[in-house]
């Protein structure tokens, strides 16, 4: 590493790229939020109560949408450490940091080891990526998975390692397994951008590619095999509202191009400018400074390498260009986006250009603080301790002691000072803001109340009528049993406890149903906030109610 005459500032590197772990991990706790999550616990967990790795069921049904590999993952997962919050989110928040191991190694070897240094940090204390690490879905796994296949594709260029091929197929494979053939295109883009813009056609056309193909497709034997388990051979399973579903069809075609070019079972719709404006949220705090860093790469006349230029725009455009979009799709390039950016910013070196970049970012952070305030303002976070604000104070004291340092040039001053915003909003987020409004989870919330309170003993049951809770199966320590409106389905022995909206609560009292009021729970979807819910003067306006009832008879009135 090229370091100035004192080590003094690297020192905090390397504290900061340690805080930043810490930083990944605060969430780890919090209750598994949204629709997306509680899903996927639950498909995890029913894995590992049936013993059978092979079907994938929801709702005791059939579930064919994702592939199998972060569900294996979390299911090792729990049969290591229970059906716990934490054991749903260590293994993806354990994948991002091998990411960020591999982003290190990867970028070690384009630039050098500062930039590399510089680059993990930048890709920790991406926004979306921490969110990712609280609200669990793919892309956690994808994102380590495909730079780690890129890294190890990139060290059988320089000598053909059949070690290091094997490697970067089992990691590509991988990355198929958890979100399908689509998460070959940053690993495509990265390695052919590189070669077609350099016109190294000997690499571009070299055997290895071939031999990768047919390895990748190799280790992708588990997947399909699973899915010709489950459905090929049964034709007669009804999936989709249709028979004769083909998982292995919808596992290379339906999922990918069908969302693609919105004509499969799962439809969207797409907005061309979705993930460009996307990005200015998601990689905060250093989204400015990537867009900038971006518009620098193509104004250079002599360019260091197109490996992450070309793995990260052609996947952008291409995701820009689906009929199917959702913002985390986007975190699985935040690995190249670091080191673009970290690129950039050791090598500027023109006391203009970074005073425009210190005017920017400034801006930048202030409104980021702003925002936190209003937000805090306005919803009124309640569960604030001394615990919850003492990292805070520190994040606070350190970005004093940042400010006022000598030993810190002023590049390396607003870096930091960068990360320690970020830090702070985060916290604040993950230990204060995130447990107040899971309060707002009834289905999570319920099976809180039903396991403290002893009521275990009663089976429990919810309504097919109502929007099925898997926060509420997955945090019950018991069967959920499915019953309808007119007493059938599933039903348990009465009496039984019955998860249920008030109007569905009265509508079965007007039948003849016997039923005594347990408990009342807010209920609003934590995951598409909206102004009203957010300020706490108008909060009540938007929340709606889940009854917890205690069912004695379930009969149907003639």
């Amino acid at each position: 590493m090229n370091r100035s005459a004192s080590n003094y500032p690297y020192q905090w590197l390397y504290f900061f790229i340690a805080a930043a772990v810490a930083l990944n991990f605060s969430g780890l706790f919090v209750t598994i939020l949204g629709l997306d999550g509680p899903l996927y616990a639950c498909i995890a967990k029913t894995m590992v109560q049936r013993h059978d790795y092979v079907n994938l069921f929801s709702q005791g049904k059939d579930w064919l949408d994702k592939p199998h590999f972060p569900f294996w993952v979390t299911a090792l997962s729990f049969n290591l450490f229970g059906f716990t919050t934490w054991a749903y989110k260590l293994p993806a928040i354990l994948f991002v940091l091998m990411g960020a191991f591999y982003t290190y190694l990867f970028c070690k070897k384009l630039y050098n080891e500062e930039v590399a240094l510089w680059s993990v940090l930048i890709f920790l204390m991406a926004e979306h990526l921490i969110i990712s690490n609280n609200d669990v879905r793919a892309e956690p796994y994808l994102t380590g998975l495909i730079i780690a296949s890129v890294y190890h594709f990139y060290k059988t260029l320089d000598k053909n390692s059949i070690g290091h091929l094997l490697m970067a197929c089992v990691f590509a494979a991988c990355a198929v397994m958890t979100k399908g053939i689509f998460a070959l295109i940053p690993i495509f883009g990265a390695f052919a951008g590189e070669f077609i813009f350099t016109k190294n056609w000997k690499q571009l056309f070299h055997w290895r590619w071939l031999l990768a193909a047919v390895l990748t497709m190799l280790f992708l034997a588990p997947e399909i095999y699973c899915l010709y388990q489950q459905f090929d051979l049964h034709p007669e399973k009804l999936v989709f509202d249709k028979h004769n579903v083909s998982g292995i069809r919808f596992f290379f075609w339906d999922s990918q191009f069908g969302r693609f070019f919105n004509n499969g079972p799962i439809k969207g719709h797409g907005d061309p400018f979705f993930f460009f404006h996307t990005l200015l949220w998601a990689f905060i705090p250093w989204s400015i400074l990537l867009y900038i860093a971006v518009i620098q790469f193509f104004r250079q006349k002599n360019k260091r390498e197109w490996f992450c230029i070309s793995g990260a725009l052609l996947t952008f455009l291409v995701f820009s260009a689906s009929k199917f979009q959702l913002p985390h799709y986007i975190t699985i390039v935040f690995p190249f986006f670091a080191i673009l950016t970290a690129y950039y910013l050791i090598d500027l070196k023109t006391a203009k250009s970074w005073r425009a970049i210190r005017i920017t970012q400034t801006v930048v952070l202030v409104l980021l603080v702003l925002i936190i305030f209003l937000l805090q303002y306005f919803y009124r976070a309640e569960n604030l301790t001394f615990f919850t604000v003492l990292p805070l104070i520190v994040s606070v004291a350190l970005f004093i002691f940042i400010s006022v340092k000598e030993a810190f040039v002023p590049k390396y001053r607003l870096l930091f000072q960068s990360v320690l915003v970020s830090i702070g909003i985060n916290l604040f987020l993950n230990l204060n803001f995130y447990p107040s409004l899971l309060k707002y989870q009834s289905g999570s919330e319920a099976a809180f109340y039903i396991d403290k309170n002893s009521m275990s003993k009663f089976p429990i049951a919810q309504l097919q009528e109502e929007e099925y809770s898997h926060a509420l199966e997955f945090y019950l320590h018991q069967p959920l049993f499915l019953v309808n409106e007119d007493g059938k389905g599933n039903l348990p022995g009465k009496p039984y406890l019955l998860y249920a909206s008030p109007e569905h609560v009265n509508q079965l009292k007007a039948k003849g149903w016997t039923i005594k009021l347990v408990k009342t729970f807010d209920d609003y979807l934590v995951t598409r906030l909206k102004g009203k819910f957010l300020n706490w003067k108008t909060r009540k306006e938007e929340l709606e109610q889940k009854d917890l009832v205690l069912v004695e008879k379930d009969v149907v009135k003639p």
